[in-house]
C-alpha cells in the first residue's frame, strides 16, 4: 500500500487504510508549533480582511524587508515564495538537465522537484549504524560530478543538526569546483538562529538557503517561505517567478511573525523539554531514537507498521518512514505537541509496548 508522502491531512491516511476516522484525532505526523499562530496574527486579522480588495505588493512586502532586517542582510539577497515548496521548484529549474546529490533519509520534495525538471539524481544514504550522521567523506568524493548538493539542516526526518565544520567542508569544496549547495533550514528556528548559515551567505555565492515560516509560526495554511542567496542568484530566481506569487495577507502576517521573539523562545523551550521526555521514554522501552535537536524525532520500535496502524485505530497519527530512504518503513516520526497531547501519546504507547511484550 502506498501511504501518503507527507505528514498532516490525517484523514487521507484513514482513507488509505479503509478505516473510519475517529471523531478525535491527535496528529503527531506534522511538526508545526503546537502553540498555534502568534497572538499578533489574530490581532492583525481584522485589518487584513479590510484590505482584501487591494493588490499585494509584487515583491512580497512588507515580508521581504522584514526577513532582510531580521537576518541583517540586504533585501536584494532575499526572495519570498508561496511556501518553501514553490521555492524548491523554482531552485530546481537552475539544474535542469544537470546532476544533483541528495542525501537520504530526507525531505521528499527535493527529489520530486528535481525529477520534474529532468535532473539526474545521485543518492547518498546515511548509515543507520552510524546514527544517520552526515556522510561527509562520501559527499566530498561525489561533488565533482554534480552541479548541486541538497542538505537538510537540521535534517528531516531525523532532526539531526550536522556539525558546522562538516557543512563548511562541503561548502568550501563545492565552491572550489563550481558546485552549488542548497541548505534547507526549515526547522532551524527551533534550535538557534546562530546555527543558520544566512549570516555567512555573502561569503558563499554558491549557497542558497531556504527557510519556511510554516513550522515555527504554525501558519501552513497561508503558504509562506523565503530563500537567501547572493543578489545575482536571487535576481535570476525572481525573473522566473509569476507576478504576485505571495498574497498580501501572507506577506503582512509573515512580517508580524518575525517580530515575535518571546514567542520563539517559548517554542524552543517547549520543543526541547518535550523531545527530551519523549526520547527518554522511548529509550526506556528499547527503541532506537535519532539524535534530534529540533521539534520532532524519529524512533525505531519493534514493529513500526503494526504500531502505526494500532495507533491509528486509537486516533493517534504518527509519521511513517516508508518513503524515507535508509529508514524504509522501520522508523516512525513524532512531532512535539502540547504537554497534554504528549502525555496522552506516552500513555497509549506504554499500553502498546506492554501488550507486545505480553504477546512475546
Amino acid at each position: 500500500m502506498q501511504l501518503p508522502e507527507h505528514g498532516a491531512n490525517p484523514r487521507h491516511v484513514y482513507e488509505k487504510f479503509g478505516m473510519e476516522a475517529p471523531a478525535e484525532i491527535n496528529d503527531f505526523s506534522e511538526n508545526c508549533n503546537p502553540a498555534g499562530p502568534p497572538r499578533a496574527v489574530f490581532e492583525l486579522w481584522p485589518k487584513l480582511i479590510s484590505r482584501l480588495n487591494a493588490y499585494p505588493d509584487p515583491s512580497g512586502e512588507p515580508f521581504l524587508s522584514g526577513a532582510a532586517n531580521y537576518h541583517g542582510i540586504p533585501v536584494s539577497s532575499v526572495i519570498a515564495g508561496n511556501g518553501a515548496a514553490e521555492l524548491f521548484s523554482l531552485i530546481a529549474e537552475r539544474y535542469r538537465g544537470k546532476q544533483a546529490i541528495v542525501v537520504h533519509p530526507t525531505f521528499s520534495e527535493y527529489e520530486a522537484t528535481l525529477q520534474a525538471k529532468g535532473v539526474e539524481i545521485t543518492r547518498i544514504v546515511a548509515s543507520e549504524e552510524d546514527g544517520f550522521k552526515l556522510p561527509v567523506e562520501t559527499i566530498l568524493n561525489s561533488l565533482s560530478s554534480a552541479s548541486v548538493v541538497y542538505l537538510c539542516t537540521p535534517n528531516n526526518p531525523t532532526g539531526i543538526l550536522p556539525e558546522r565544520a562538516d557543512l563548511l567542508s562541503i561548502i568550501h569544496k563545492a565552491g572550489e569546483i563550481g558546485c552549488e549547495v542548497v541548505l534547507d533550514e526549515a526547522f532551524i528556528d527551533f534550535i538557534d538562529e546562530s546555527k543558520s548559515f544566512i549570516a555567512q551567505v555573502k561569503d558563499f555565492p554558491h549557497v542558497i538557503i531556504v527557510r519556511s515560516m510554516t513550522k515555527m509560526y504554525a501558519i501552513p495554511g497561508i503558504r509562506l517561505g523565503y530563500a537567501v542567496a547572493h543578489p545575482d542568484v536571487i535576481a535570476k530566481l525572481k525573473s522566473q517567478l509569476p507576478h504576485w506569487n505571495v498574497n498580501g495577507m501572507a506577506a503582512a502576517i509573515g512580517a508580524v511573525c518575525l517580530d515575535q521573539e518571546a514567542y520563539r523562545i517559548a517554542a524552543i523551550g517547549h520543543a526541547n523539554e518535550e523531545r527530551k521526555k519523549m526520547t527518554e521514554f522511548l529509550k526506556h522501552h528499547g527503541c532506537t531514537v535519532t539524535d534530534s535537536e529540533t521539534n520532532f524525532l524519529s524512533f525505531k520500535p519493534p514493529n513500526a507498521r503494526k504500531l502505526y496502524t494500532d495507533m491509528l485505530k486509537q486516533g493517534i497519527v504518527l509519521r511513517h518512514s516508508e518513503n524515507f530512504r535508509g529508514m524504509d518503513g522501520h522508523y516512525l516520526r513524532i512531532g512535539m505537541k502540547s504537554s497534554e497531547e504528549m502525555e496522552k501519546l506516552r500513555g497509549k504507547l506504554t499500553e502498546w509496548f506492554e501488550n507486545e511484550r505480553f504477546l512475546e
